[in-house]
Formats: structure tokens, sequence, C-alpha cells
């Protein structure tokens, strides 16, 4: 497992990128950076950290070695990767806010940004991973929290990051071995709101109200609305409130 540790980095994702492009990377090859100028999340979003207080780092994984049909199985893969190290951490109340955002309580505490790589096929995929870690001034995040100001413990960034890439093999193993349901079901376990009256925002800006009850293996929210219709919708068509 190779780590690249740098100072400053516009972006850890464009980095590792960059390192596809003019050279062969190496399965779990990692980039983690101290303080990122232009750190991106889902749907065009920045994040901001301040330096050396947050986890902050790019894990690149090949996946030409075996078939991945169904890509958010990697996106659920993760997501429980990092649910299963904070647990083991003691954060209290966590759940994963669809797609992949890690809660605590209601506050993310940790953001994913995945983008795959397609050579004719689903060729490898870089995961972009934020978590608040230490950082206790989150000004103008109403809906953030950090491992800090929730467990008031200091914590070893260098600790997290092995816990996470250790249960990442773990659940990339499930999948190599063909066990999706395994993984999606325990995906599914720890979803917020699931199973609870939820309210909606579609793109138009209306509201709705219904209960989550999953997602399909395309990463789709499945909601159950008022009339006992399930409904499927993507990242762009809908906004949980909370």
């Amino acid at each position: 497992m190779r780590i690249i540790k740098l100072d400053a980095i516009d972006s850890t994702n464009s980095f590792l990128k960059e390192m596809i492009c003019t050279e062969t990377v190496a399965d779990y090859t990692i980039v983690v950076a101290e303080y990122q100028t232009n750190g991106r999340g889902q749907m065009g979003t920045n994040w901001d950290s301040e330096k050396g207080k947050n986890l902050m780092f790019s894990l690149f994984k090949d996946l030409s070695i075996h078939v991945v049909e169904f890509p958010f199985y990697i996106s659920m893969a993760i997501s429980l990767a990092i649910f299963k190290t904070l647990k083991a951490l003691n954060i209290p109340d966590l759940h994963i806010k669809w797609p992949n955002d890690i809660l605590s309580a209601d506050k993310k505490i940790c953001g994913i940004l995945i983008e795959n790589v397609i050579k004719n096929k689903l060729n490898s995929t870089i995961i972009g991973i934020g978590i608040n870690v230490n950082q206790t001034e989150l000004n103008n995040l109403p809906q953030a929290s950090s491992l800090k100001n929730i467990t008031g413990v200091h914590y070893n960034l260098d600790e997290i990051l092995h816990r996470i890439i250790k249960h990442t093999k773990e659940y990339s193993k499930l999948l190599q071995q063909g066990k999706y349901d395994a993984v999606k079901n325990e995906y599914e376990a720890n979803l917020f709101r699931k199973n609870k009256p939820s309210t909606f925002k579609n793109t138009n800006g209306d509201l709705f109200s219904g209960f989550i009850i999953g997602v399909t293996k395309y990463g789709k929210l499945q909601v159950l609305l008022e009339d006992e219709i399930v409904k499927k919708f993507d990242l762009k068509e809908i906004t949980l409130m909370y």
C-alpha cells in the first residue's frame, strides 16, 4: 500500500487523476493532504478544512481484476467501511445519509466523492474522503460537526486512515466474492431516516412527504409515497429535508 502525503494540494482526487495519466498506479494507492485549496464534494460543492485538523485523502481502487456490474456498490462499500471505523471509535448515533454522507445524529461528519474511470468498462475508481475530525470551528455549517465536537476526544488521523483502509479491503473482498446482497442489506439497515416519515424537496422546489424504504442496485433512492406508490429518485431529482 503506497501512501503519498502532501502538505497542500488543490484536490487529492485531481492529483490521483493526473497520476493515472502519467504512470501505472498500484491498487490502494492513497494520497493524503494536510490542506486542500479546492476540495470537492458531491454536485460540485466545495469542502473547506483547517490545515492538519481533518482527514482528507483519496484512494485509488483498481477494478480491472474483477467486474463490478453496478458501480453504486462501490459507494455502499466505502460508506460502510467508514461507518464501521467510526462505530469502533464510539461515535454515537451513526447513519448513512443517501447516497454516502456519514452523520452522527443529524450532523454531517464525513463526505465522499467517487469518480469512476471508464476504459470500455469500469476500470478503476478514485474515492475522495473528507472527515471532520479535530476541527472544532465549523463556521456557517449548521448541519455539520466533527468527531472532536461530538466526543471531546482528540484523534490520531493516521490511525483513522489505516482503520478505514482495513475495512475497505474487507468490503472490497465481499464484492469480489459476489456477496452484493450482504453489502446492500447492511447499507440499507444503516440508512438515515429509513422507514420514518420524512420531507423531501423536488427540482421544482415543491415539498412532499414519504418514507425511505431502500435503494436500487443503480443507487436510486426508493421512497414510499402517501398513495402507497414506491417511486425511485436520482441524486439530482430529490433532496431530503432535515
